[in-house]
Parts: structure tokens; sequence; C-alpha cells
């Protein structure tokens, strides 16, 4: 912790001033911390940041405007994602590791745009850096979804899902655009803030540009939804949120037990006229073609052809590729059978006929959760998941058209997601491009309890929901499930561990936003300026050591 905490020789003055600085930069983690669901605040996320830039503005050195970053993002990562752990009765001691050593890998991060502030600021232009500085966390949070270490929970964007008549542009922006957007909101207030501190006047000039970047939005949104129509097209579907155990269920809990208590809620599902059913992720915690459960596979067969249904269900999916010449690079190897197979968190989709069933293996894998990071690079490293449920070591799914259905002669196409997917706002949008007509997340958040978790992920669902402009339904185990409109209303909702059955009748449009055909175009612009600037400050530096 020496980063954080130097002890070099301080004057009390200085000791003073330092501690003010600190208790600032932890309150700012505190209050964009409290902005995010469940806690009721989210409008608090336009204030956060106000904090963390009184302090680093004021700091000249780039090793002191990064110790205060990272302490502002320890703060701020702690109170938001302190469930990741899944520090709950049942908690598992790997996850638990792997949940502490995201608390302090994940603020590492923030110090991408801090690091890019100070570069333009002592090399470009002091006043450009403040103002730049939006693009840079933007940056970021882009960042946040690359590599096998991405978690790109915590973006700013995220903390507004319930301000329905305010983020309807993410349409357009999609959530970093929203995210960009705070940060500016919280410079102004920073800049009136620090206006009036010093001369005791309202800025007109910051106050404007604050209005407009409030109002905007919100005409945008008010005109949107008044605006924006959709093709009549419908089709009734259900949801059955079992409310399982997720430890139990993977420990060895009777299988025709729990195959039947899906099927008795889906027949519920049926009876309200459901034409689509939906499950949860790993919804049967076995390989289910694997020729070992024939008896289970007709009994989903006899349900979806006797009752004229699809099946869209999570299960874990096995694949034989035989010889080493005929497998992927990430397959793994049977010391016993003698050949390669990948396994994979998937979607199967069981037609009312007994044809081609219809699959997707899940590409976007939780970090430590289902897979180690670089493993596919370093394959022995693949060795160091064992937790015991079921879930680790999964291969990186492969790519798949979409489900394609056909209800009363009309095709449907549904991109199906699986749990952590859902937080991917480009990914979604690659699929929704591809002529979808309705998105399904498929989860399991019972591993984390009644924490923050559940509904954090939750919510995301209506992000994706107004960037594409599409339904979305939501599957989840113990919670929580329902079904959200294209304008981001949340439709039908199940409470946070309950059994539940929720039917309804959706729209289906191929509409496409400009989200969905752009969807890099902000981060995109963001990660130019940031090259630019590195760029010249590369050049200038350079220039310095050889006097030119």
């Amino acid at each position: 912790m020496k980063f954080l905490f130097n002890k070099s020789f301080r004057t009390a003055e200085e000791k003073v001033k330092l501690k003010k600085e600190r208790l600032l930069l932890i309150m700012g983690g505190i209050i964009t911390g409290m902005a995010f669901p469940p806690i009721p605040f989210n409008f608090l996320v336009f204030l956060g940041l106000v904090p963390y830039l009184m302090v680093i503005t004021k700091r000249e050195r780039l090793i002191d405007i990064n110790r205060g970053t990272y302490l502002f993002g320890f703060v701020f990562s702690f109170t938001t994602i302190y469930w990741v752990g899944a520090f709950t009765e049942a908690r598992d001691p790997f996850l638990m590791i792997a949940g502490g050593f995201l608390f302090f890998a994940n603020p590492i991060l923030f110090l991408i745009p801090s690091t890019l502030y100070y570069f333009t600021k002592k090399h470009i232009n002091e006043k450009a850096a403040i103002w730049l500085f939006p693009f840079f966390w933007v940056v970021y949070e882009y960042v946040t979804m690359s590599t096998d270490l991405r978690f790109p929970w915590i973006l700013l964007g995220n903390s507004l899902p319930d301000y329905n008549l305010y983020i309807q542009i993410a349409d357009i922006t999609g959530v970093l655009g929203i995210s960009l957007v705070v940060v500016y909101i919280n410079i102004f207030l920073f800049k009136i803030f620090e206006r009036y501190r010093s001369e005791k006047k309202i800025s007109p000039f910051y106050s404007l540009l604050l209005g407009l970047f409030v109002l905007i939005p919100i005409i945008y949104s008010i005109a949107k939804i008044n605006n924006l129509t959709f093709e009549e097209k419908k089709v009734k579907v259900g949801i059955v949120q079992p409310n399982l155990d997720p430890y139990e269920k993977w420990s060895g809990g009777s299988l025709e037990e729990i195959t039947g208590n899906y099927l008795k809620m889906s027949r519920e599902a049926v009876k309200e006229g459901a034409r689509i059913i939906f499950f949860p992720e790993t919804a049967l915690p076995v390989y289910l073609l694997n020729g070992a459960y024939g008896h289970i596979v007709d009994s989903l067969y006899n349900f979806v052809s006797n009752n004229n249904v699809y099946l869209l269900t999570g299960m874990p999916d096995f694949r034989f590729h035989g010889k080493k010449e005929d497998a992927p690079p990430n397959a793994k190897y049977s010391d016993i059978g003698e050949f390669y197979y990948t396994t994979h968190n998937a979607i199967y989709l069981f037609p009312p006929t007994r044809g081609q069933i219809q699959k997707y293996g899940k590409i976007k894998l939780v970090p430590f959760g289902e897979k180690t990071p670089f493993a596919d690079q370093i394959p022995f490293l693949g060795s160091l998941i064992k937790w015991g449920v079921g879930l680790s070591g999964w291969n990186v799914g492969y790519d798949t058209s979409l489900f394609k259905l056909t209800i009363d002669n009309d095709t449907i196409k549904i991109f199906g997601a699986v749990c952590y997917e859902s937080a991917f706002p480009d990914y979604v949008a690659d699929y929704s491009s591809k002529g979808v007509n309705m998105i399904a997340i498929l989860t399991n958040d019972s591993w984390y309890g009644k924490t923050s978790g559940p509904y954090q992920h939750m919510k995301m669902g209506i992000l994706r929901a107004i960037e594409n402009r599409k339904t979305v339904i939501r599957a989840a185990n113990g919670g929580i499930s329902c079904i959200i409109s294209p304008y981001g209303e949340v439709e039908k909702e199940s409470e946070l561990f309950e059994k539940a059955i929720l039917t309804g009748e959706v729209r289906l449009n191929d509409y496409e936003t400009f989200y969905t055909q752009n969807p890099r175009l902000i981060p995109g612009i963001a990660l130019t300026i940031a090259v630019w600037i590195s760029g010249l400050v590369i050049i200038k530096r350079i220039k310095k050591k050889v006097k030119i």
C-alpha cells in the first residue's frame, strides 16, 4: 500500500491538506457508488466525481494524481460491487478469493483516464485536459470490456436505467455515451462550484452548458417515447423462474425432480397461451445430449411437441473433437478416453418437432468464475479454477446464427445472451444488427444472495432494450426475471428468490437503431483522441531529448 500512502516527510500543513484530500476522494467514491442500483439515489452519479476533480486538478505530479485516483476507484468499486466475492452463507472459498482480487485489481484501470489527463495537462494544454477528461473516462470504460480481465460492470451509465426519461439517447450513444454526458455534467458542476468558491458568483456559461446537457436528453427521450412506433407483430412468451439453490443443484440434486418441476411450471405458462418458454442459465446441470439422459431428452421433446411450443433453455454443452488436429486450440484432453473435447455454458433451442437442436455457446466468460484469464494463451492456467459447482473451466463458445423459430408462418429471430454477456453493450449490438426480433438473457444470479448484484444485473437489460429497441426477455434462476419493452419499460417482473411464472405478449420488430449499427463510434472517437494525445506527448519528449 506504499503506492497509496507515501510516508515521506511532510509539514503539519501538508498533512492536514492530504487528510482533507483523502476524505474528499473517499467521499467521492462513496457518493458515486451509492448511485448504483438498488440504492434509489441514482442522481448522485452527477455529483460523485466533483470531490475527485477537486483533488486531482490541484495535484501536479503523476504519482500523486494516480494515488488519489486509485483511492477513489477502490472506494467506488467496493461500494458498488462488494458482492462479487459471493460472501453468502453458501459461499465458495475460490469465488471469495477471486472477488477479493477484483477489489484491488479493478481500481488500477481508473489510472487510464488520470494518466491521460496528466499528460494532456503537462504536455499539451492545461485547459484542454479537463474538457478531454470525459473521453479519457470512456477509454477506461471501454478497456473494461476488453481482454480476458474484462468486467464492464460499473460503467457510470449503468447507474441510470431507472431514469427512463433521460436515457433514451442510448439508442444513439449507447451506455458509454451516457457515461460521457455524466462526466461532463460533473465537470460543469465542478466549474460552477470552483467559480462560486473563489468569486462568490454563479458562472452563467457553465450553468448554460449544464442546462443543455440535462435538458437535451430529456427532450429527446420524451420525443422518442411519444413518436417511435413498431409494427404490431407480437408473440406470447412464458418465463420459468424455479428458484433452485445453485450449490445444491450442482452438487447432485435429482435431475428427474428438477426437470419435472420445470415442466410443471411450463405447463402453467402454456395454459396462459405462451408459445415460447424460457428457462434460465444452466437450467439442467448435465451434458444432456451425451447419451446418458435419453429419458430426460424425451420428456422435453414430448412437452414441446404436445404443446406446440419452443423451449429456449440454458444448458452445459459437451463437444467431442477426437484427434488433436480436429480440435480447437483451447480444447481439453481426456486421459481416460484419449480424446479432445470442449465444454460450454450454452443455450439450446428445442423445436416442437424433433428437428435439429440449435445451440449457442457463451463467448464472454466471467474472469476467474468461469475461466482463468489468458488460459487459452497459457494452457496450464486453466487447471487453476476448480471450484466445485460445475461452472469452472468453460471453453469460449462458438459463434452461431441467431435462434430461428417459426410461429404461425412468421420467422422469429432471437439472440440469446448468457448471464454476464448482457453487460457488454457492443457485443449485444453486434448480434442485434443481424436482424434480431428479440433479445433473451438467460442467467443465474443466485450465487450472490440478496445483495446489490442481481438488481444491478437486471437493470442492464433495460439499457440493452433501449440501445437496440428490442424486447428483452430475462429468465433468471432465482430472479430477477422480467419482460422489458423496446422503450426500456419493465412490463412484467418477478421478485428475488421466489418461485415464479411470468407470461406476456411481447413486441417483435426489425428496427435497427443508430447505436446498433455503430456500437463502437463513441469509444472509437475516445480512443482516437487518446492515441493522438499519446502521440503528441511522445513526439514532444523525443524532440526535447534530441533538442530539435
